[in-house]
């Protein structure tokens, strides 16, 4: 996948790709400390639109408040930047990265003092795991790496360093020849995939993992509780064993990346029937009518450019 494009924006500059550059001996490259946010702009009916541009940039900036972290510019500010930058690469549609990291300043673990990079880059980024899962579904395997404690590292921050973790999660994954990891908790319930949230469905009522099993709190995934609910569905979250995955009727993902990614398959056993749900195709076909501009009644989660 060739995702190149013209301009990257970086410390208040539209600068070229290739010249968007930092230093060799910045903290957040040794120690993995920034944050970032996965945003998506759509093609929709009415125009380009940036979905839930506003709390994509809150998480941010909330995720950037947990680290010590001031980001200095204001969210108006990068709103505006965001959609310059989509416009300057003439894109249509785009997946969008802000990032935030400690620059120079010293190697102490306390980097306080360190200097603060801000940088926003957009590309064409079609489906995260692989053309066609939407409808075909995803392959998947409980990963032995555990997901990261909540209280070991804030997992409600999207924090660059802890992704490590997803890292050997999906590597493994790939490795045994899986499309994702699922994986559990310290406690062994299940938490995530390496980098979308999951939900189960049994007996027509939709579940998916609480906080306090170390999740991401989803952008996209509030908006599927939210869809699912005005659908007259039921959710609840609540701790999910492991083996309540293998007899669930039907799995899929969630994320900006991901979409609703359907989830046939976890250790060589079939969800359900093999194939993507019921329920998971409604709630595809709702969300993506929502993010295309075809239902008005979720029209605040565009952001027209």
């Amino acid at each position: 996948m060739s995702y190149k494009t013209e301009k990257i924006w970086l410390d208040g500059k539209f600068v070229n790709w290739d010249d968007a550059k930092v230093h060799v001996l910045v903290h957040g490259l040794h120690y993995g400390s920034g944050v970032f946010e996965g945003i998506r702009c759509y093609k929709t009916c009415k125009g380009s639109a940036i979905f839930r541009l506003k709390e994509h940039l809150e998480r941010f900036y909330n995720s950037a408040k947990i680290y010590f972290m001031k980001i200095p510019y204001s969210i108006d500010e990068l709103k505006d930047v965001i959609v310059n930058l989509i416009k300057l690469n003439n894109l249509e549609e785009c997946y969008i990265r802000p990032i935030a990291f400690r620059g120079l300043g010293g190697f102490s673990l306390d980097p306080r003092n360190n200097s603060v990079h801000v940088a926003v880059a957009v590309w064409p980024w079609g489906e995260y795991l692989g053309e066609g899962v939407r409808e075909k579904g995803v392959r998947c395997t409980i990963s032995s790496w555990i997901r990261v404690q909540n209280n070991m590292i804030p997992m409600m921050a999207k924090a660059t360093g802890q992704y490590i973790n997803s890292i050997l999660a999906c590597t493994e994954a790939h490795l045994k020849g899986f499309d994702e990891a699922i994986m559990l908790d310290s406690r062994g319930f299940v938490s995530e995939g390496s980098g979308e949230n999951i939900f189960m469905v049994k007996n027509k009522t939709i579940f998916t993992p609480p906080t306090n099993a170390s999740i991401l709190l989803g952008i996209t995934r509030d908006s599927v509780i939210q869809i699912a609910k005005d659908m007259g569905l039921k959710v609840i979250e609540r701790d999910i064993s492991k083996e309540e995955l293998f007899l669930a009727d039907e799995l899929f993902f969630t994320g900006t990346a991901a979409e609703i990614t359907p989830i046939v398959e976890v250790d060589h056993r079939p969800i359900g029937d093999g194939k993507v749900g019921p329920i998971t195709k409604s709630l595809q076909q709702k969300f993506f009518d929502i993010i295309r501009g075809y239902d008005n009644n979720y029209s605040d989660w565009l952001y027209f450019i």
